[in-house]
């Protein structure tokens, strides 16, 4: 099985720095790379896209320099070439305006407040990972450990 890929886009290098390190324990199984602008994730997809390589999840800041985070998840939501990837919007500075547009036109599967805990990220990369693996027919068995039994549950009930 190729191992799938997680997206972390910040224009910061610390924040990226940070997200490494606090989701590391997925790297056991998937690829972990970082991005610290939206057009240098978007040329990332298109590489991966075409190499058929698959994206599980993206992390994105929303305020950056040229394009913001909302203004990219809400490109690649409406993509179907990745319509299965889960998104994160990660900020510290969104408006309400902002948080709304990025639920209803972005399609974003979370909301994320700087700063964040640890067990907060992780529970929802478990959370939104697990749903990936399900939609892809992947077998869960291989992601031991980092998947999120709830979702296991749930999911095994309403089939």
């Amino acid at each position: 099985m190729k191992k799938s890929h997680i997206i972390f886009i910040d224009d910061q290098i610390d924040v990226l720095s940070s997200l490494r390190n606090d989701l590391k324990i997925f790297g056991e199984k998937f690829i972990l790379d970082d991005c610290e602008s939206a057009d240098e994730a978007m040329e990332l997809l298109e590489e991966f896209e075409s190499s058929g390589e698959p994206v599980a999840l993206i992390l994105s800041d929303h305020i950056m320099p040229n394009r913001n985070g909302i203004d990219f998840l809400t490109e690649i939501s409406k993509d179907d070439r990745f319509e299965k990837i889960r998104r994160v919007l990660i900020t510290g500075q969104a408006s309400h305006a902002d948080t709304i547009n990025a639920i209803n036109n972005a399609s974003i599967d979370y909301y994320i407040n700087k700063p964040w805990t640890v067990e907060l990220l992780h529970k929802i990369a478990k959370t939104l990972l697990t749903h990936w693996i399900l939609d892809n027919d992947l077998n869960h068995q291989d992601f031991a450990g980092l998947v999120d039994t709830d979702v296991l549950f749930k999911r095994a009930h309403s089939a």
